[in-house]
């Protein structure tokens, strides 16, 4: 072992920066550091953490109880592993979910050593321990490369950071975005006209297009949207965005003022006014799992494919957004409101006249899963469904968790 090497990870003590909880952190006094030729415990050969947290039945839904730490007040999974090499495929809320109960208070327990360049990214290989200082749960970082006895040469690219939460269903929605902030609409470029005034469009064609705020390059793709019904706040009646509807895809062959692009698909009509999206992801998808700084009560109001029951991983929308307090990496736990029913519970002589009169009782909400925003709007955000405990549905609550 390299003296530097071990000096570095013994002075891993600074906390996330930028990172906050709505629990205080007080930074830890170091300790030894474990032994740097170990390079960590895989869970799972192939599984991703999620992967492995899930089957592991790690989370809220655990049937052993997680243990509390005496001084931090985090609960760690019972059967957290001493130590977790990162994978492609893994996020930092899987990895969080195979260390902790509740993955939002990972900023609690990361410690990163402030010797290592870029050390509040996560890469496939680095090796993530679990130590405890002064009884506190604390996750530290040793990076893949410096964790290697024997050299070796790399064949390929170094790989990029890991994402909070999985980079290909955030991209398929913002490209496709079935509800579209005002925001959103007010800066998207937009179909000027179609080549010989076509309105269903085929593979093949032409269309024109404007409002681009930057200069296009040739050959990018972009997904046409159609701006749709409003849509309405629950609460408020307010109108807080558009669906959004697919009609088509382009990639453009021309710049200019118009821009040309080729269609490449269609799936309706396209109308002068229809909405471009480019591919891919423009939001940073590094953010850190966290509570909201405020208290926050909404209700879901739509869904990205259109289904009736949500599972995991389905980006849905809710009423909340920016001018509420909300911003990307917030979690709230998700609840299904209590059903009102007669309290028919009395019998006798009198039953059919007490279920005439019976008093209506509302049973409690039930919490069915945790979501997670990973982009706002003034007056909405987008978000994934972490976790689905039970069946969620459109206008199931939003709340702190």
């Amino acid at each position: 072992m390299q003296v530097h090497q071990f000096i570095a990870l013994t002075l891993s003590v600074a906390v996330l920066a930028g990172c906050e909880t709505d629990r205080p952190v007080t930074a830890p006094v170091p300790v030894a550091a474990p032994d740097n030729t170990v390079e960590g415990t895989v869970v799972g050969d192939d599984r991703t953490a999620m992967e492995a947290a899930v089957d592991g039945g790690a989370g809220a839904s655990a049937a052993a109880p997680a243990t509390e730490a005496p001084a931090g007040g985090v609960a760690i999974n019972p059967n957290a592993p001493d130590s977790y090499v990162v994978k492609r495929g893994d996020t930092l809320w899987g990895i969080a979910k195979v260390f902790l109960r509740d993955p939002w208070f990972w900023p609690e327990i990361w410690q990163v050593n402030p010797q290592i360049q870029n050390p509040h990214l996560i890469y496939p290989g680095d090796t993530l321990r679990l130590v405890y200082i002064e009884g506190r749960p604390t996750i530290m970082l040793q990076r893949g490369d410096a964790a290697r006895v024997l050299p070796r040469v790399r064949s390929q690219p170094l790989e990029g950071a890991i994402t909070t939460i999985p980079y290909e269903t955030v991209a398929a929605f913002m490209s496709k975005p079935s509800v579209l902030a005002k925001e959103q609409i007010a800066t998207a470029p937009y179909v000027l006209a179609t080549r010989d005034m076509h309105v269903i469009m085929a593979d093949g064609d032409t269309l024109y297009a404007r409002g681009f705020t930057s200069p296009v390059e040739l050959g990018t793709h972009y997904n046409v949207v159609r701006v749709g019904d409003a849509l309405r706040d629950p609460d408020d009646n307010r109108i807080v965005g558009y669906d959004g509807i697919f009609t088509g895809a382009g990639h453009v062959t021309r710049d200019g003022d118009p821009v040309t692009l080729m269609m490449t698909e269609s799936a309706r009509e396209t109308e002068a006014g229809d909405k471009l999206f480019a591919g891919g992801v423009d939001v940073p998808l590094d953010f850190i799992p966290s509570p909201p700084k405020v208290k926050t009560s909404g209700s879901i109001m739509a869904v990205s494919n259109g289904v009736t029951v949500i599972g995991q991983y389905e980006v849905v929308v809710i009423n909340r957004g920016a001018a509420d307090g909300l911003a990307p990496g917030n979690v709230l736990a998700v609840y299904q409101a209590g059903e009102v029913i007669p309290d028919n519970a009395n019998k006798g002589f009198f039953n059919s006249m007490t279920r005439l009169h019976s008093q209506k009782v509302r049973l409690p909400d039930e919490r069915t899963g945790t979501f997670m925003v990973f982009k706002t709007f003034d007056h909405l955000s987008y978000g994934l469904i972490m976790e689905a405990t039970n069946v969620i549905r459109v206008a199931d609550r939003v709340e702190n968790p």
